[in-house]
């Protein structure tokens, strides 16, 4: 048995450790790139912060804009990248702190529409300080990156990208929107199934599934009735986390296959698209290795998905799949036509996720007819 798991240099978790991250820029670097979102209150939260330049994120980061902000930090001559926010935030301070100290242009080095060149230099130190509780991307080694010109998302991927400290309080999730406690959480739970069924699932990241699958599945509930509830919340931040550090490690599948292609075509929040997609690509997932690999591991995988969210030992495959499905209706998730995704549409996304580096985690290769039968039912 052979297999590698990497994940950030530091990690601080729990209560009030927010708090920490100025002190924490402050021994990395002289002068600071501030990274954010929409929320004054998380950036207060994390001390006294003087920054040489900052940058909001709007809106998903697209190729045009990384591009000049990581002009601007080289002509502020910063030296340290401090990213607090949700996964469009965390993303942009990654892909920052890589081409800030790399030559070239963003599509040298991002996968499917750029040349994909390796990234060779050590890229500027990151603090990653997330303020949702879904996409685990203070611990990934990736950075999701909108290409409007092309319709589509591609990555930029490198060891090098892995932040230098994640900070993780729980307590910065407390105010969010019910709509984003929804998606986000159900991408964590998502991330978490789909790497503990991947084709490169190992040891390591089986156990940081097992952890994560149930808890999340408790405490996405009752963070949805009761946003306040703290223990709620914490387990959220925590299986946001584990998930991360297990997609990072092992892969994903189908759903982030076709995160891609329908993130690119369409106003699609990541997380609300994982949401919708969850319950089909495991139920057509299940159906497909019944009929093709009924004898193989990853069906009892999926039988073990199933006992973790029911917290039923004797659930089978297809159970887990009902209950995300009803988990969904309960948040509240809306269909992929909300964001303007239509059936004529279907083929074109079938035959682009299948091309997803994410789809090469899935269980088993799954048809053309598989792949838009499953974001037919989605809309």
């Amino acid at each position: 048995m052979r297999f590698e798991f990497a994940t950030a240099a530091r990690i601080v978790f729990g209560e009030g450790t927010a708090a920490e991250t100025a002190e924490a820029a402050r021994s990395m670097g002289r002068r600071l790139l501030l990274v954010t979102g929409g929320s004054d209150r998380a950036v207060a939260a994390c001390g006294a912060i003087e920054p040489a330049v900052r940058m909001r994120v709007q809106r998903e980061p697209e190729i045009e804009q990384v591009r000049e902000w990581a002009e601007a930090g080289r002509a502020a001559r910063a030296d340290v990248v401090l990213a607090i926010g949700g996964g469009s935030v965390l993303d942009t301070g990654k892909a920052l702190a890589g081409l800030m100290t790399n030559p070239g242009d963003a599509l040298d080095y991002l996968e499917v529409i750029g040349k994909g060149k390796p990234i060779e230099r050590p890229a500027a130190p990151l603090i990653a300080v997330p303020t949702t509780a879904g996409t685990g991307s203070e611990v990934t080694r990736n950075a999701v990156l909108a290409s409007p010109a092309h319709r589509v998302k591609a990555s930029l991927r490198s060891a090098y990208l892995l932040p230098r400290l994640a900070v993780i309080d729980p307590e910065l999730t407390l105010s969010l929107r019910p709509e984003t406690t929804a998606a986000s959480g159900l991408d964590a739970l998502t991330q978490l199934i789909e790497a503990y069924v991947s084709v490169r699932a190992n040891p390591m990241t089986d156990r940081l599934c097992a952890d994560g699958i149930p808890r999340a599945a408790r405490a996405l509930p009752r963070v949805w009735d009761d946003p306040r509830d703290g223990e709620a919340r914490r387990d959220m931040a925590w299986s946001s986390l584990l998930s991360g550090m297990a997609l990072a490690n092992a892969g994903l599948g189908a759903v982030h296959g076709f995160a891609a292609p329908i993130g690119g075509m369409f106003p699609a929040p990541h997380g609300a698209v994982c949401a919708a997609l969850l319950p089909h690509a495991m139920e057509i997932n299940i159906r497909a290795l019944r009929s093709r690999d009924g004898e193989g591991t990853a069906l009892a995988r999926y039988r073990q998905v199933a006992q973790w969210l029911t917290g039923d030992p004797a659930a089978g495959a297809e159970d887990g799949a009902v209950w995300a499905g009803k988990l969904c209706r309960k948040l509240e998730i809306p269909p992929l036509s909300r964001y303007g995704v239509d059936y004529a549409s279907a083929a074109a996304l079938a035959a682009q996720a299948a091309k997803a580096s994410s789809m090469k985690g899935n269980p088993i290769a799954l048809s053309g007819d598989e792949l838009a039968e499953l974001v037919t039912r989605a809309i």
